[in-house]
């Protein structure tokens, strides 16, 4: 079960990009009108075993908040859309069917311990 967080202003990203320093960060992208999306959301939640309560981001109300990500982290709007946020930076992201517990689990591994 997935502990979601709602993004939904700038300010709250700003706050994820500074409490990336001390911790890694999740974004999720997700629009409610997207069966992918949908479907992308579902296989995050059904793989979900990761020690971290990710922020959930509708882009369908919130899309200026993608654009401010896009913006800050220089990671390309995708939709759906998950990014790993360490030390202020995008250090992983995925799209579309890529998106799953398991890859980002990867990554962290690889970006906390590698």
């Amino acid at each position: 079960m997935i502990n979601w967080k709602k993004l939904e202003s700038a300010v709250t990203l700003d706050n994820i990009i500074e409490d990336s320093f001390n911790s890694p960060q999740v974004i999720f992208k997700h629009s409610t009108s997207c069966p992918i999306s949908g479907m992308a959301k579902r296989r995050l939640e059904g793989g979900w075993d990761l020690d971290l309560s990710p922020y959930y981001l509708d882009l369908i109300s919130y899309r200026s908040i993608s654009n401010a990500i896009e913006d800050k982290l220089s990671v390309r709007h995708e939709s759906p859309q998950i990014i790993l946020v360490k030390n202020g930076k995008a250090i992983y992201n995925e799209s579309h069917l890529d998106i799953s517990a398991s890859s980002l689990q990867e990554s962290l591994d690889a970006h906390l311990h590698g």
